[in-house]
């Protein structure tokens, strides 16, 4: 079979399609990988036939801009820099790169390649890797600036959402897309949240433990698992800090995500709690300019560590909430303290919360005395431990690629597609 694998997005956006795509070669199949040229190099790694459709240049522009965490404004951003600009390219290069007997494979950011499946008939799965995106007025994701709660009476969850889509979401994007679309005669979509469902097939990259399927969910969304995979694995940890990591107790890990590039009060907080708590601290960012100078001994700072390699050595961790940090602090067994800022990650602290092995601070509370109590809590709550053991033991179970390649093979081939 052939793949045209298209994520849209940052790291944790990406990084699941590559170890998909990787999985997919070694069971014999033809992968081509599509997204930004910023994620050539790990594509090289990894041995995958790459498609630039964003360069990397604009990419960093993207990530450079701090309406990107804006609660209110982030998804105008995404859809602003990254997607409409680049409609016509992400249509054109989907349809040099495929043909009818091509299994499309993307995220719901992917519009351009959605539209190339209205046009030409071709096959497309849309991959949700966060189960914010599937609206349900019964158990409600979390969104950003959202009230929701389970005293929350339905009818107001539905009309806020109804809202807030035509605000934030359908007003900011279908004037373009409808633009585009109406040069290939397709009528106007009314609603981007049903529409990013491709009618061919849709699958959660998350287990039902994580997020249950709701009665009003599209009825052909099939669930797999948390697809755990991270670049430069086989590098290991570097000398460094293999060497900070045996001398001392276990480090608290602080990161805002790959994409954050203004980080510094979240790290200054960070580097005070670790002193409140007389612990040590770990500091993950590329962006070293956001690290706070003369930092203590006893907390080191690295611009990347394999998250699969490092989380096992660490006692917890405070992060954004992104889906990717989050299953992968999972699979780890450790508590998680998140400060979600937009997109998904309220959503997925509001998970965290229910499971019992994490909680979460918003970003105007997220001060050294707040952050060292709720981590001095999560870290000697014998009850988060159980739940961490128990939630680690429910990911061990999984083969994630296996599972999910399973999955496609099994669409594609009731689809007579080979």
């Amino acid at each position: 079979m052939r793949f045209l694998l298209a994520p849209v997005g940052s790291a944790g956006d990406v990084y699941p399609f590559l170890g998909l795509g990787v999985a997919l070669q070694q069971r014999g199949h033809q992968v081509t990988l599509m997204t930004s040229g910023y994620f050539r190099d790990a594509a090289d790694r990894a041995d995958l036939p790459f498609v630039d459709c964003l360069p990397a240049q604009e990419f960093l522009a993207s990530i450079a801009h701090p309406d990107l965490w804006h609660p209110l404004r982030g998804f105008r951003h995404v859809f602003r820099r990254c997607i409409a600009p680049h409609l016509q390219r992400h249509y054109e290069l989907t349809l040099q790169h495929s043909d009818a007997n091509t299994v499309l494979v993307s995220s719901c950011l992917g519009m351009g390649i959605r539209v190339a499946q209205e046009t030409h008939a071709r096959r497309l799965v849309t991959i949700h890797l966060q189960p914010a995106v599937l609206w349900s007025k019964f158990a409600s994701p979390q969104l950003p600036n959202m009230p929701s709660s389970r005293w929350t009476p339905t009818w107001l969850k539905q009309a806020l959402f109804t809202w807030g889509c035509k605000q934030f979401v359908d007003g900011v994007a279908l004037p373009d897309l409808n633009h585009f679309r109406s040069q290939f005669g397709l009528t106007p979509i009314k609603s981007l949240m049903h529409w990013w469902n491709s009618p061919d097939a849709v699958i959660g990259f998350f287990p039902e433990w994580y997020a249950p399927p709701q009665p009003d969910w599209p009825v052909h969304v099939q669930l797999a698992v948390f697809p755990r995979w991270t670049d430069n694995e086989s590098l290991g940890i570097s000398t460094e800090l293999h060497e900070f990591l045996q001398n001392g107790s276990p480090p608290i890990l602080f990161t805002p995500g790959s994409a954050m590039a203004f980080g510094r009060r979240f790290f200054e907080v960070s580097a005070a709690a670790c002193v409140r708590l007389n612990r040590r601290g770990l500091l993950v960012t590329q962006f070293p300019q956001q690290i706070p100078h003369n930092l203590p001994p006893t907390i080191q700072h690295v611009d990347y560590a394999p998250f699969g390699l490092l989380l096992d050595r660490v006692a917890a961790i405070v992060h954004h909430g992104g889906i990717g940090t989050t299953s992968q602090a999972l699979a780890a067994g450790i508590p998680q303290l998140i400060m979600p800022m937009s997109h998904d990650q309220p959503d997925n602290a509001a998970r965290l919360r229910r499971l019992g092995v994490g909680d979460s601070i918003q970003p105007r509370r997220f001060t050294s005395r707040r952050v060292a109590a709720k981590l001095a809590r999560l870290l000697n709550d014998p009850h988060v431990a159980l739940a961490c053991q128990q939630t680690a033991h429910k990911m061990h179970l999984d083969t994630p690629f296996d599972i999910i390649c399973q999955q496609l093979e099994t669409t594609a081939s009731a689809w007579k597609i080979e």
